[in-house]
């Protein structure tokens, strides 16, 4: 199962986590892993420490997440990775691979093929390493499937049906589709197409890494999570650097600050308005 943050989940996510923190200790301070804790809750539900799950399962449910990981990590339009986890929480997640999107106001063909990739790196890995797979990636073939129709029915991508644009209507219920049989079965038939286009491209990436995701599963079936820096020591920095920052660059490096605010606060250290250490003063000999 794969996940975007959105900033509007961030910011319910921190003000529960403020007023839960707040009402247990006043004077506690809110960390980064507490904002985490929280961002997960909002993501997954409670996390299920008392869960049976078997051996099996598990190791099911670690390729799978290492599948959506990895495909990720080497996909150009792909957002980045902040966590990928395989503690249970809530009633049906069995795990997450955790993104920081971007908020795009605009999104190109190219970036919707990878975003769907990378959606579908679950169940390619399930399929190439472990030989089988599992219903764990219903959620990933519902968010697939809403990715692909429009591209083919709203925004004109498709050759096939050309440009025209039939957005679902959200507000009334419609007897009749505003399109042709015919059209309607082209429509089915380009979904269908362009998602197994994506779902043998995933696979041929999925296989080129196979033995990074096998380590990376290996690595959650010991430790549970695995965080952007734990990929870096296994897969090495991500081969595309944005021309600007990324909403993830900005959380991470927002934390950052705060932490080195923090440690030098705890020194007896004071900061400048610019956030930088005020000048000692330079003794002059007379």
């Amino acid at each position: 199962m794969s996940h975007l943050i959105t900033p509007s989940d961030l910011l319910l996510s921190l003000l529960d986590l403020l007023v839960q923190t707040l009402q247990m200790n006043e004077s506690a301070q809110v960390t980064m892993n507490h904002f985490e804790a929280a961002i997960d809750r909002v993501i997954g539900g409670l996390e299920k420490k008392n869960k049976v799950i078997s051996r099996l399962e598990r190791q099911t449910v670690a390729y799978h997440e290492s599948g959506h990981a990895v495909a990720g990590w080497f996909l150009e339009h792909a957002e980045p990775l902040l966590k990928v986890t395989i503690v249970p929480r809530g009633t049906a997640a069995l795990g997450f691979a955790q993104y920081v999107p971007n908020e795009n106001l605009l999104m190109t063909k190219e970036q919707l093929f990878d975003m769907t990739c990378m959606t579908l790196g679950g169940r390619a890995a399930e399929q190439v390493l472990l030989g089988k797979i599992s219903t764990g990636a219903q959620n990933d073939l519902e968010k697939v499937t809403k990715m692909t129709w429009p591209q083919v029915a709203v925004y004109g991508f498709s050759d096939k049906v050309g440009l025209l644009s039939f957005p679902q209507r959200e507000d009334a219920f419609e007897m009749s589709k505003p399109y042709s049989s015919e059209t309607g079965a082209i429509i089915d038939s380009e979904v269908r197409e362009w998602v197994a286009k994506a779902y043998d491209s995933t696979v041929k990436l999925i296989e080129e890494h196979k033995e990074q995701v096998a380590r990376i599963a290996e690595l959650l079936l010991e430790k549970e999570v695995q965080h952007q820096d734990d990929l870096v020591r296994v897969l090495g920095e991500r081969p595309f650097k944005s021309s600007e920052p990324t909403n993830y660059d900005r959380f991470k490096r927002g934390f950052e600050q705060d932490d080195k605010e923090s440690k030098e606060t705890a020194k007896g250290g004071t900061l400048d308005d610019d956030g930088s250490s005020p000048l000692e003063p330079e003794v002059v000999p007379a």
